[in-house]
């Protein structure tokens, strides 16, 4: 692969000194305001989601390659950054659920130029996808992504896609029978978004099992999807689908649960490249904020906060530079 100096400017700009992407996420907007709204018995805004995620970038990025916000209310953030790389998230949030498979729509105002004037470094899309879904579904997000990916040519900006899989038969995405369709439905996308008419750079990809049905580890609730060792392999098979650059999301796990995925995924062997992770560091600070206000989450970020990125960081050890995927050298 080769790679156009901005792309491997702003890839950089985001990545650690070993070439890992260790980088926070708190690009949330609806699903953050219903959170805070319901710990507080009340009414969530605007103002407490620029102030919640101004707090968290203030604090988390000292110990982080990069943040990503969005440019609705993670601008006044995007300034309390501490030097880090910047991501700015280019979709609109959540999808309209009254339309079968969970089409995407960009942000009305927005565009990758006004994203790279905005500071960004690198643009994300995140789009629910399963290659199990329609033709018609799906030629829609391939056309869709196509489009993002030569705005991000012309503009020589990075594009990292970030994929989240459902059930394209509407079944339930918390139970074992989805645990067992997982690593096809991430290993299609893998594939899928890899061709290079998509022109995307980084994939950011949920990781191939379910740690609740992985017998045999501290998250296993009882109902088993599969053995340690099959989870271990498919950590490694699933990662073959790509040669790009991949990183993996949180899906909103504890933190605990997400270092013993980490812990899984090293023993694996997988050549993943870093993290871009949000719920696991901050989330169980929502109900802080919400009822005891910004000081006291800035408190508990300055502790309980720091100790969890800290947690990431250390399981990110073993994560694999980026370098050589993209033809460079260190």
């Amino acid at each position: 692969m080769t790679i156009t100096p901005g792309k491997l400017a702003g890839i950089k700009a985001v990545s650690d000194a070993r070439g890992v992407i260790a980088a926070a996420a708190m690009d949330q907007r609806g699903s953050l305001q219903k959170s805070l709204a319901k710990e507080r018995g009340g009414v969530a805004n605007g103002d407490d989601l620029e102030t919640f995620k101004t707090l968290v970038t203030e604090v988390l990025t000292k110990h982080a390659s990069a943040i990503l916000l969005d440019p609705e209310y993670g601008l006044p953030a995007a300034k309390q950054r501490n030097g880090k790389g910047l991501l700015l998230a280019y979709e609109k949030t959540g999808y309209d659920a009254t339309t079968p498979g969970r089409l995407p729509d960009l942000l009305d105002v927005w565009s990758v130029r006004r994203l790279k004037e905005a500071g960004a470094d690198c643009v994300k899309i995140l789009l629910y996808y399963t290659p199990f879904d329609s033709t018609e579904v799906n030629e829609f997000k391939h056309a869709w992504i196509e489009r993002i990916g030569d705005e991000c040519v012309a503009l020589d900006i990075p594009f990292f896609l970030e994929f989240v899989g459902y059930d394209a038969e509407g079944g339930d995405e918390k139970s074992a029978a989805y645990a067992l369709k997982k690593p096809s439905i991430v290993s299609g996308a893998m594939k899928e978004f890899s061709k290079p008419r998509y022109n995307v750079d980084v994939l950011k990809v949920e990781v191939p099992i379910v740690m609740e049905f992985v017998e045999g580890t501290k998250a296993f609730k009882g109902e088993k999807a599969y053995t340690r060792a099959e989870a271990l392999g498919l950590f490694r098979s699933v990662g073959e689908s790509t040669e790009k650059p991949f990183i993996y999301l949180s899906a909103g796990v504890s933190n605990p649960v997400f270092i013993e995925t980490l812990e899984l995924a090293n023993e694996s062997g997988v050549a993943y490249n870093g993290v871009l992770c949000g719920r696991a560091t901050w989330k169980d600070g929502i109900p802080i904020f919400a009822k005891n206000g910004p000081k006291a989450f800035e408190d508990w970020l300055n502790s309980v906060g720091i100790q969890n990125i800290d947690n990431v960081n250390q399981a990110l050890k073993n994560a694999t530079p980026w370098y050589g995927k993209l033809g460079v050298s260190a």
